[in-house]
C-alpha cells in the first residue's frame, strides 16, 4: 500500500515546511489536488505552485487534474515537475489524446472517475495507464464520506486488470482512513490519498504507521 497524503487538507501557508515534514515521516508520494472552480466547485493551486515547491521536495508528485480541458494545461504541469499526472475521463472529448500527450512528454499517466462513472468507459485506454483513481466521494471538497459501493467498483477494476495482465495501480480517493485500509486493500487498492484523516491526526510518521499497520490486516 502505498499512501498518498493530499495536500487539499494541509496548512496552504506552510506548504515547505507540510512537504519536508512528509518526506521526515517517511512517505514517498504525495497527493496534489488541483482545482478550477468549473470541473469542480472549488479552487485550489495550478502549475506555478507546484514549481516552486519541486524543488523542495523528493517526494513522488502525483497531481490530480480536476479542470476542464485538461489537454490545456498538460505542458504546464510536466514542467512544473510532476511525477503522474491524472485527468477525469469526464472533462475532456479527447482523453486518449491527453493520455498519449503525457505520456509523450516522459510522465507517468492515469485516468480519474467520479463515483457515477462506469469503468466501461477504461475499455480502450486501460492498457496505456500507469493508474486508474477511483474517486470514492464527488470531488471538490475534502472531508467527506466514503461512498461503500466504490468497495464493489475496486473488486470490478481489479479484475479487469488482471485479466489482461496488466500492472496498473489502483488509486482511492476520498474518506479513506485507518478505518476503511484494509478493506480498501483487500478489494484491490494500491495507492490510498487521505487528507483530513491524515494531516489531522499529527505528528505525520505516527500517523503513516497506523495506515501501513492497517493495510497489513488485509
Amino acid at each position: 500500500m502505498i499512501l498518498s497524503p493530499s495536500l487539499l487538507s494541509s496548512d496552504y501557508g506552510r506548504l515547505a515546511d507540510e512537504l519536508a515534514a512528509l518526506e521526515a515521516a517517511g512517505c514517498k508520494w504525495v497527493h496534489w489536488d488541483v482545482m478550477d472552480g468549473s470541473f469542480v466547485p472549488n479552487i485550489t493551486l495550478g502549475a506555478p505552485i507546484i514549481k516552486r515547491l519541486r524543488k523542495a521536495s523528493k517526494l513522488f508528485f502525483d497531481v490530480h487534474l480536476m479542470v476542464e480541458r485538461p489537454e490545456r494545461y498538460i505542458g504546464d504541469f510536466v514542467d512544473a515537475g510532476s511525477d503522474m499526472i491524472v485527468v477525469h475521463a469526464e472533462s475532456t472529448v479527447h482523453v486518449e489524446r491527453a493520455l498519449a500527450e503525457i505520456k509523450r512528454q516522459g510522465v507517468q499517466c492515469g485516468v480519474a472517475l467520479n463515483p457515477h462513472t462506469p469503468l466501461t468507459v477504461l475499455d480502450y485506454v486501460l492498457d496505456q495507464l500507469d493508474m486508474v483513481l477511483l474517486m470514492s466521494v464527488n470531488p471538490g471538497f475534502g472531508g467527506q464520506k466514503f461512498l461503500p459501493f466504490t468497495m464493489r467498483k475496486i473488486e470490478e477494476l481489479s479484475a479487469m486488470i488482471k485479466a489482461r495482465g496488466l500492472k496498473t495501480l489502483i488509486q482511492i480517493d476520498g474518506g479513506v482512513d485507518p478505518d476503511n485500509t484494509a478493506e480498501l486493500v483487500r478489494r484491490g487498492a494500491d495507492v490510498l490519498v487521505s487528507g483530513s484523516a491524515f494531516f489531522g491526526f499529527p505528528p505525520y510518521a505516527e500517523r503513516l504507521k497506523t495506515f501501513e499497520a492497517a493495510a497489513a490486516k488485509a
